[in-house]
């Protein structure tokens, strides 16, 4: 094999391996609850590695053995990838980059207003089509029981650096002014009329805010903060990507001119045999004469 080649392997066979641990970010954000109920937001970082995984295979089975469809296949398929993923990371990066939130003093954890995320994760997540599936979603998984069993007195709470969904979605906003009772437990709000989720906060605990905007926005800053995550493991897979195809570049073009080579070598090698039988015939025939 030509050392590039070899190189292409071994860039490859990292970039298998590399693999794994994209697979393994994408199922740790499909567990997540917040990915759990916004089903299609579910899988495509595990997908994208298990594209990631069969595309370096190629290569480094064609890079290997030398088997130049194998790696033309290899090339064409990883340059759509790349440019998939660039596209992909340039519109993951404009929609969650506002992020809605604000501070709220002597609480540990951050509040979140849905009007401060970008329209399209409003528009695609929290709109009314969608939110009554996620919403009956949500009540069923353990986001807001468990902070019952975690934190007792208010002031652990107060103090908790809890997630943005259980901060807008098991507690009514701050603003309102209820009593802490216990985390999903709340009474006697001080001022009612600051927000039209004051209202709607339910201590029943299949109601608690799910209804709420601020849980709408809680959901967003999950999403939000979870996909920033992923996108750090994005970049690095393109440049890994970009890093690999330029060797496997290199080394499609050493194959095919080694095989132009051989066959020009064979083509002189086939003339110069005619050539020698031809002079050989002559002779032949000047020494009958």
């Amino acid at each position: 094999m030509a050392v590039s080649n070899n190189i292409t392997a071994i860039v490859n066979f990292v970039a298998l391996m590399c693999s794994v641990p994209i697979i393994a970010a994408g199922i740790w954000l499909a567990s997540k609850p917040d990915n759990e109920c916004v089903h299609w937001l579910r899988w495509p970082v595990a997908f994208v590695g298990v594209l990631f995984l069969l595309v370096s295979l190629a290569g480094f089975v064609g890079a290997y053995w030398n088997k130049q469809t194998l790696l033309g296949f290899h090339l064409c398929f990883m340059a759509i990838l790349i440019v998939l993923l660039l596209i992909f990371l340039v519109l993951a990066f404009i929609v969650t980059h506002p992020s809605g939130a604000y501070s709220v003093p002597g609480r540990g954890f951050t509040e979140y207003r849905l009007s401060g995320f970008s329209s399209w994760l409003r528009d695609h997540i929290t709109s009314s089509d969608n939110w009554g599936n996620i919403r009956a979603c949500l009540a069923d998984t353990q986001i807001c029981p468990k902070l019952s069993q975690e934190y007792i007195s208010a002031e652990q709470f107060f103090a908790a650096h809890i997630s943005p969904i259980q901060a807008r979605c098991c507690k009514p906003p701050t603003i309102c002014g209820y009593q802490y009772v216990n985390p999903i437990m709340w009474t006697n709000p001080t001022n009612p009329i600051a927000d039209a989720d004051c209202s709607i906060w339910n201590n029943d605990a299949s109601q608690l805010c799910y209804n709420c905007n601020s849980c709408k926005a809680g959901l967003l800053g999950n999403l939000r903060r979870e996909w920033r995550k992923a996108n750090v493991i994005l970049i690095v897979m393109v440049v890994v990507l970009i890093w690999v195809y330029l060797i496997a570049c290199s080394a499609y073009r050493n194959a095919q001119t080694e095989e132009l080579f051989r066959r020009y070598k064979e083509a002189c090698t086939s003339h110069s045999d005619a050539i020698s039988q031809a002079v050989e015939a002559s002779k032949s025939l000047d020494k009958k004469e």
